[in-house]
């Protein structure tokens, strides 16, 4: 009888054993799936269709990033209302004349290794990564100031305040200071040393500081999660930041979640299928749902025990944009073929392709009729949005035949559209291949373009690389891809501003790049440039608002980018995450996450 026993026992231990030996082999299953809640404390599951690219806050230029977790700005936006509230500042006072911003930090905050975090490390951020010429961060846009793009003046007056002294009146200032989108505080002492150092290709050392093969120990933050660990194609790990300053309206340190597992899940359907399965607590934070997964789940909210949000018309744009650059490598060779060169940088040419693509078609068969057919860069819940008298491109292929004939192309006896010269008119077509609406809007874009004598070549990439060309290499001619929006137009002025790191249509020269040659200003450039300068610096919202039509009608008139079709906002939680707080104007879902509650199950 004991021996019997005895061997239960013994089988027992060799299938768990056996289990846990599998869980290692087979990256499917992780080992900290294995593990129960009730071991690790409260953990929310959700996921990412691509892995990080930096942890490096001044390299940010995607989204999502580990910076929607881990830091935070002086000032923050309420993804419900869209007010400015305070951050790592509790308070600020601005001068009558607008020119003076002095900024109080709580008392007693710290970074995730426990060193105060104080004004010394604002006037570090502000000026030493974000005014350095050579620190190409995607954040100079949001405070550079006036026509000579001038920043502010920063000065420590204690260790709890700091001024700020404009130039002029800025009125996107406190929007730019804020999370998740703008100017993140970062640690002086854990950076410093690396912005005085410089590596063996002349660059600033800072720029290969904490890259995605950084010890996650290394990485100091302010934000209500630390990395925990991170393996390239399956998952990051975060863990509550024990010296996190918020508390909730009982007095109990936030956040409430112990640990964020982020999973690495390329595919949306297998996103689908592990939401569905029980393995994911949220789908569509990131990106909205699939419109045809919103009605399949929508069906199985009570038997799932989770629940279908619909936020409304998203903040973000989705469009298509040729590259317009006329500059040459440092070689000497152009970026892009001169003669396609010519068609992308004639106005007819793009408004042609506006009038041959059927946005109405992508609504109706891959949004389900759950999307909003975009003629605007400026999101529709912005006060800035103009509703009425903008052109619009409507579905018209002879429209479209007629502005090319007009403009000097001719078409063969094949039907094949050719220019003054007899060149075919082709071009390569890049999109994301992660994200299966968008690979299937392009799909679309090309046989509409076919129908009118194009030949498109398609190409869906990998994100990150798709960035690389774009942000990057300018080794690219079209693409269609996403950019997150708000309340504030000028949060965009990475995207429009012909300087910005953003600007990927005509980009310029940018610090820490190769150089290039022969890089110009086109006018409709310029005419934005100084819309985006007028429109910052005006504090009459009647005036503002003049501006941004101005702007928008200027888009949509020189289709610098052609707009296609907006997301819904629809997002699916399970019934166990309590706390959330759901619209379609912030760019993330769970913006809220420090609030964010997981019953244990």
């Amino acid at each position: 009888m004991v021996f019997a026993v005895v061997l239960r026992r013994l089988r027992v231990l060799w299938t768990r054993s056996l289990t846990i030996v599998l869980c290692l082999l087979l990256t499917s299953c992780q080992l900290s799936d294995y593990r129960t809640q009730a071991a690790q404390g409260s953990q929310l599951v959700i996921s990412t269709i691509t892995d990080p690219n930096t942890f490096n806050f001044a390299n940010k230029n995607t989204f999502p990033n580990v910076f929607l977790f881990t830091a935070e700005g002086l000032t923050s936006e309420n993804g419900e209302t869209g007010e400015v509230e305070p951050a790592l500042a509790e308070s600020w006072e601005i001068s009558p004349d607008k020119k003076r911003i002095v900024f109080k930090l709580r008392s007693g905050l710290k970074w995730s290794d426990g060193e105060p975090l104080t004004a010394d490390d604002v006037v570090f951020t502000y000026q030493d990564i974000v005014a350095n010429p050579d620190v190409p961060t995607d954040a100079k846009e949001g405070i550079q100031i006036g026509p000579n793009k001038l920043f502010p003046q920063v000065r420590k007056l204690d260790d709890l305040r700091v001024e700020f002294i404009l130039p002029e009146p800025f009125a996107p200032f406190l929007r730019a200071a804020s999370t998740p989108d703008g100017i993140l505080i970062q640690p002086k002492h854990a950076l410093e040393k690396a912005l005085q150092t410089k590596g063996t290709d002349g660059n600033l050392a800072f720029l290969s500081t904490w890259g995605t093969n950084t010890n996650p120990a290394e990485i100091v933050v302010n934000g209500p999660y630390l990395i925990d660990s991170y393996i390239s194609g399956q998952r990051m790990v975060f863990r509550r930041n024990p010296y996190y300053w918020r508390k909730d309206a009982d007095g109990k340190p936030l956040p409430h979640v112990d640990r964020i597992i982020w999973r690495i899940v390329e595919s949306q359907d297998t996103q689908l299928l592990k939401f569905r399965s029980g393995d994911l607590d949220v789908i569509g934070d990131i990106r909205p749902l699939r419109p045809e997964y919103f009605s399949l789940l929508k069906k199985e909210e009570n038997r799932g025990e989770f629940r279908v949000y619909d936020g409304g018309p998203w903040s973000g744009t989705l469009y298509m944009t040729f590259n317009l650059t006329k500059a040459k490598n440092k070689d000497g060779k152009p970026f892009v073929d001169p003669i396609k060169s010519r068609w992308f940088n004639t106005l007819e040419f793009r408004q042609a392709v506006a009038h041959a693509i059927n946005r109405q078609k992508i609504n109706n068969n891959l949004y389900r009729g759950l999307g909003v057919t975009q003629n605007s860069p400026i999101s529709v819940q912005s006060p800035y949005y103009l509703e009425q008298g903008l052109k619009a491109y409507d579905y018209n292929p002879t429209k479209a035949k007629e502005l090319l004939r007009q403009a000097g192309f001719q078409y063969n006896a094949q039907g094949q559209l050719l220019d003054t010269e007899g060149n075919r008119v082709r071009f390569t077509l890049l999109t994301n291949s992660n994200n299966v609406v968008r690979v299937g809007i392009g799909a679309q874009v090309k046989q509409d373009l076919e129908k009118i004598g194009i030949q498109v070549n398609y190409n869906p990439i990998n994100f990150n690389v798709l960035v690389e060309k774009t942000s990057t290499s300018r080794d690219w001619e079209a693409h269609l891809i996403g950019f997150t929006g708000g309340i504030e137009p000028h949060q965009a002025a990475n995207l429009w501003m012909s300087s910005g790191a953003s600007h990927s249509f005509n980009l310029k020269p940018q610090p820490g790049q190769p150089p290039i040659q022969g890089w110009e200003i086109l006018p409709m450039e310029q005419e934005i440039d100084r819309l985006f300068i007028a429109g910052a610096r005006e504090l009459d919202e009647t005036k503002r608002k003049a501006i941004y039509a101005d702007f928008q009608r200027l888009v949509q008139d020189q289709l610098p980018v052609i707009h296609l079709v907006n997301d819904r906002a629809l997002m699916a939680v399970r019934d166990r995450v309590d706390g959330l707080k759901y619209t379609g104007l912030p760019s993330w879902g769970l913006w809220n996450v420090q609030e964010l509650r997981v019953k244990n199950e």
